[in-house]
């Protein structure tokens, strides 16, 4: 069966037409290219502009998805927009799957005003199904410091109880069992049965670092997350395997291509490091499973 996804973030990156989604795009920005530049031009959409935007796709009777996807944003009245058209669509499709990526900053750094926070926690992360924020972001939202597995496992099961069946914590600063060149990131999934019980699934995925800076890695995470837990819409472990399979793919061939164009000894620059997403298409399709994910309690 056709599924539809409605995508409402920066035009960066979008994955899931690649792996047969059929995908509204909504571009929170026009921009001649992404802000990794020296210089970029365009225009910002206003939550007005979004409203109407939205009005011309449910006119035409079209708003039937399957998932809504959403990323960075800096303005408030967007965000509530975007919850009241989440909201909208949940109540016509009750299975639909918010996946958000709530971008809010990393390493004690905001990249939004503060005025964002209050909005994702009380109106954002409560209507999202997936989320995918990093370690700052995860403890900015709760109110946790994770220092352990165990406090990450806590930080998980607080977002869990303010609503999201699936979250995944990207990256972190655990220390990793496979060295200093790896970064860990864990999972986590609420599982309901049909006798009522539930359980959850809990993961920690250890991914190679790459001494680079790239931009739209995190929209690829989550277009690549919600793909491959639609795929495997009960098994955690497999979709996160091959979500962080595909990122090292990808990202493994950037850099090389970077490294070639850059010359020994130099470093690469925002263009040469563009993601190579149509040389990687086989790799986003199908890709050679690279980081297996660990079961933890």
């Amino acid at each position: 069966m056709e599924c539809r996804v409605l995508s409402i973030q920066s035009h960066v990156v979008n994955a899931s037409p690649v792996l047969g989604f059929e995908v509204d795009s909504i571009n929170s920005v026009q921009f001649s290219n992404h802000t990794g530049y020296s210089h970029w031009k365009g225009q910002v959409l206003t939550a007005d502009e979004l409203h109407v935007l939205y009005e011309g796709i449910k006119l035409n009777n079209v708003h039937h998805y399957d998932y809504v996807l959403t990323g960075y944003t800096r303005d408030t009245s967007f965000l509530e927009m975007v919850v009241d058209i989440v909201q909208e669509l949940k109540r016509a499709n009750p299975s639909l799957v918010y996946v958000c990526d709530p971008v809010l900053g990393d390493h004690g750094s905001m990249y939004v005003p503060q005025n964002l926070y209050p909005v994702y926690k009380n109106k954002v992360v409560p209507v999202a199904d997936i989320i995918t924020p990093n370690q700052f972001e995860a403890e900015l939202l709760t109110g946790k410091t994770i220092n352990t597995e165990k406090d990450a496992v806590e930080v998980m099961d607080l977002l869990h109880a303010m609503g999201p069946d699936t979250v995944v914590i990207t990256s972190s600063d655990l220390p990793p069992r496979l060295g200093d060149r790896f970064l860990v990131s864990l999972g986590s999934q609420r599982h309901v049965h049909p006798d009522g019980s539930r359980t959850t699934e809990r993961v920690r995925i250890e991914v190679p670092k790459v001494d680079a800076v790239f931009v739209g890695t995190g929209d690829l995470f989550a277009a690549m997350l919600l793909a491959w837990t639609h795929h495997y819409p009960n098994d955690l472990k497999t979709a996160c395997e091959k979500t962080f399979s595909v990122m090292h793919h990808v990202i493994q061939r950037t850099i090389s291509h970077a490294h070639d164009l850059a010359g020994p000894g130099r470093r690469p620059s925002p263009p040469q490091l563009e993601l190579r997403m149509v040389q990687s298409k086989a790799d986003i399709e199908d890709p050679a499973i690279v980081t297996e994910a660990t079961l933890i309690s």
